[in-house]
């Protein structure tokens, strides 16, 4: 972690108050934060997402984000888990909030995280069982892509390349 990052992340403890700095706590692991006055350690826990890839005749749902980071990509509806929220629920939250579809999980496609990146996603299979996709929540439009068409180097995130191919091989057999 760069001293930005640090600077940008957290600056005070959560205890005291007091600054926290990068200081070595245990020889083999990496710097942490701790506070100056009270030596608590601040542990910089990765966050949570959860997203769901649905089809609607056929064709994948897709939106294209209204929002940074990657904005005016494309991307399967998804966001952060609230805390005391099933991974499952949040997927199916999402699916409502920004596509305006009600989901069925059908199966798990995979766990994405990335080396320097504070985020774990757990992406799912969902079928549409109420509603019909639109671009609603953070999305400037909504589209749905025949798999040969699906805008490859327009994905919005490495973790959604990875879940879409991996749902094309293991859910979209045809």
């Amino acid at each position: 972690m760069t001293h930005s990052q640090h600077d940008a992340i957290d600056r005070y403890c959560v205890r005291c108050g007091g600054e926290l700095a990068l200081k070595l706590v245990k020889t083999g692991d990496p710097e942490r934060l701790v506070c100056g006055s009270c030596d608590f350690i601040q542990y910089l826990n990765p966050r949570v997402a959860s997203g769901a890839i649905v089809r609607y005749e056929e064709k994948l749902v897709l939106l294209r984000r209204e929002i940074e980071p990657a904005y005016g990509k494309w991307v399967f509806p998804g966001g952060f888990v609230d805390r005391g929220e099933t991974l499952e629920a949040a997927a199916m939250r999402e699916a409502q909030e920004e596509a305006g579809v009600d989901v069925e999980i059908d199966g798990l496609v995979g766990v994405y995280s990335y080396e320097g990146s504070p985020i774990v996603i757990i992406v799912y299979a969902a079928t549409i069982v109420g509603g019909r996709p639109q671009a609603l929540d953070e999305s400037l439009e909504m589209r749905l892509f025949e798999r040969e068409s699906i805008p490859w180097a327009d994905l919005a995130f490495p973790s959604t390349r990875d879940s879409i191919r991996e749902y094309c091989q293991s859910f979209w057999l045809h």
